[in-house]
C-alpha cells in the first residue's frame, strides 16, 4: 500500500559539504563548513562557548552521510536553540527549572517491594544530602505519586542557587537535563559536578531499569532511551561536565 503524501517524512537535505573544521572566534568557537561558518536556523551565527561543545558540534556535522540526519544532531539542535531562543533572556527557563523543583522526582517514593524502597533510598538520598549541603535545603518525601508541597524555604534556596548560572547556555543545558531526568536536583548535581551525566542518567531510570530487571527491555522504548541519552550527554558537554 501506497503512503500518503500528507504523512511522508520530508526529504531529508543531501550533504552539501565535504570538509567539517573549528575555527577560534571571539567569546569561543564556531564549526566551518568548506570554509564557511554554520548558522542556526534564525540564520544567526553560532557560537560555541568552550571548545569541548565546538568538537561536539563538528564531530555531528562530520558524521553525516549522503544526507543531513538533525535527529542525530543533538548538540547542535541544542546550540540552535540556545542561540535563537534562549539567550535574549534566560530567565523564563530559569523559572522552569524552578518549577520543576516543586514536584522533583527524588520526593516521590515507591511503598513496595522492598527491594526497590532500599534502592530508592540508598541511590536518591545522596542527592538529598548534597541538596543540604549545598543549597541548605531540605525536602519532604511521600509515598506514591500524590502532590506534596515543598517547604518555600527549600524552593526559595533552589531559586536563589539557580540565580548564579547566568550564561544562558548553562541554563539551557540545566533545563535540558532537568526535562530529560525529570529532576531539578539530578541536573543541579550533574552542573556541580557531584554526578557524572552517567550516574545522573542511571539515577533517572532507576524505577525503569527494575521494572525492566522484572519484565524484560522493550527494543522501541530502548531506542528512545538511548537517543534521548545522546541529548543528556550534550547538556552534559555544555555544562563542562564529560559524560
Amino acid at each position: 500500500m501506497s503512503q500518503n503524501p500528507a504523512f511522508a517524512r520530508p526529504e531529508l537535505p543531501k550533504r552539501f559539504y565535504k570538509s567539517v573544521a573549528i575555527v577560534e572566534i571571539a567569546g569561543g568557537s564556531t564549526v566551518e563548513l568548506d570554509g564557511r561558518p554554520i548558522k542556526t536556523p534564525a540564520r544567526k551565527p553560532v557560537r560555541a562557548p568552550s571548545r569541548a561543545v565546538a568538537e561536539a558540534i563538528a564531530a555531528e556535522w562530520e558524521a553525516q552521510g549522503e544526507r543531513i540526519d538533525p535527529g542525530t544532531m543533538p548538540m547542535t539542535r541544542l546550540i540552535n536553540t540556545i542561540i535563537d531562543g534562549v539567550l535574549d533572556d534566560p530567565e523564563p527557563v530559569r523559572a522552569e527549572i524552578a518549577r520543576f523543583a516543586e514536584t522533583d522526582m527524588l520526593f516521590y517514593r515507591a511503598g513496595d517491594p522492598e527491594r526497590l524502597v532500599a534502592r530508592q533510598r540508598e541511590r536518591w538520598d545522596p542527592i538529598l544530602d548534597w541538596a543540604h549541603d549545598r543549597l541548605a535545603a531540605r525536602f519532604v518525601l511521600v509515598e506514591g505519586v500524590m502532590h506534596v508541597a515543598q517547604p518555600e524555604a527549600s524552593l526559595a534556596a533552589v531559586r536563589q542557587h539557580l540565580a548564579g548560572f547566568s550564561s544562558g547556555f548553562e541554563v539551557a543545558a540545566l533545563h535540558q537535563a532537568t526535562t530529560l531526568t525529570g529532576s531539578a536536583l539530578i541536573a543541579l548535581a550533574l552542573a556541580d559536578g557531584r554526578l557524572s551525566a552517567e550516574k545522573a542518567w542511571s539515577l533517572a531510570h532507576l524505577d525503569e531499569d527494575w521494572n525492566i530487571e522484572q519484565w524484560g527491555a522493550d527494543e522501541e522504548a530502548m531506542a528512545l532511551r538511548e537517543k534521548r541519552w545522546q541529548e543528556m550527554r550534550a547538556a552534559a558537554i555544555l555544562l563542562g561536565r564529560r559524560p
